[in-house]
């Protein structure tokens, strides 16, 4: 009978099953702690696990320093060529450009910090590992010009793995022009605040990078001018445990203090006010 016969019906599922894209995931290069990207993001790019700083890119550095949509671009119309003539210099071009932007491996920008005019440089890794070219060059220098013309605090951060060697001297030389405007801005007083990330090595460290009237560096960054297979092999002996970490050059003097990203813009920001006599947030006179 009907009343006895037990109708089978397909089971639906007690959950309904999400389809995440693979892309959605980042994972810690230290740790290996897996996580949604949208939680890294919203950590700075700090893994919550381990607290390794992850790269950040140029414009995140910028919208994490400076007040909302303050900022507006400088020097937008620079581009790197090939002067020498470099084997496939162009082509590499070319490929950076498509994967980092347009804005070589520095976007300069012109902004407001806590209220506080400033002028501001930071460094993308992304395009050909920060390589500092003509471009990179050139962009600090008008950068610090427009300090020295309207008395604005400079802040450089720095992400590079030295001189772009297709562009041989050429990006050498740029060490001699950023380090001669940061001597003017020394010479009138007006700060300069560099902040040195992972890694900040070769013809940067050994220049702008280190001559900040205060030097700021975040946790665990590989800083240094050779790499450490180079050193030991000069030296002929093993290196310290941690050598060319941020937290190894504060015990040894070289930078000024380590600076969790959360804590950055407030670090910044008192330092600068501190530097220009400035008391509070907001009513910044140049003097």
């Amino acid at each position: 009978m009907a009343w006895f016969r037990k109708e089978k019906k397909a089971r639906e599922p007690r959950a309904q099953r999400l389809d995440i894209p693979a892309d959605a995931w980042e994972k810690c290069e230290a740790c290996g702690h897996t996580d949604i990207r949208e939680k890294f993001a919203r950590s700075l790019n700090v893994c919550p696990v381990c607290d390794y700083h992850r790269r950040l890119r140029a414009i995140e550095y910028v919208t994490l320093l400076l007040d909302g949509d303050s900022w507006e671009e400088t020097e937008s119309d620079l581009r790197s060529v090939d002067p020498l003539g470099f084997p496939d210099y162009p082509a590499r071009l070319k490929k950076a450009l498509t994967n980092a932007g347009d804005t070589d491996a520095i976007l300069t920008v012109s902004g407001k910090m806590e209220d506080m005019p400033v002028n501001l440089a930071v460094m993308d890794f992304a395009f050909m590992g920060g390589s500092m070219g003509s471009v990179v060059g050139e962009k600090i220098a008008r950068l610090g010009q427009r300090s020295l013309e309207k008395k604005f605090p400079l802040i450089i951060i720095s992400a590079s793995g030295g001189a772009r060697m297709q562009e041989g001297v050429l990006s050498l030389m740029q060490m001699a022009k950023t380090s001669a405007v940061l001597s003017q801005l020394a010479e009138r007083r007006i700060p300069y605040v560099s902040i040195l990330t992972n890694p900040t090595t070769g013809g940067v460290s050994a220049s702008y990078a280190m001559l900040g009237d205060a030097i700021l560096a975040e946790p665990g960054a590989v800083i240094g001018f050779a790499g450490p297979r180079v050193i030991k092999q000069t030296l002929g002996q093993d290196l310290p445990e941690g050598f060319q970490t941020a937290e190894f050059l504060l015990d040894h003097g070289m930078v000024d203090t380590v600076v969790h990203r959360h804590k950055m813009k407030g670090t910044v920001g008192q330092l600068l006010r501190h530097m220009s006599r400035m008391p509070a947030a907001s009513g910044w006179v140049p003097s």
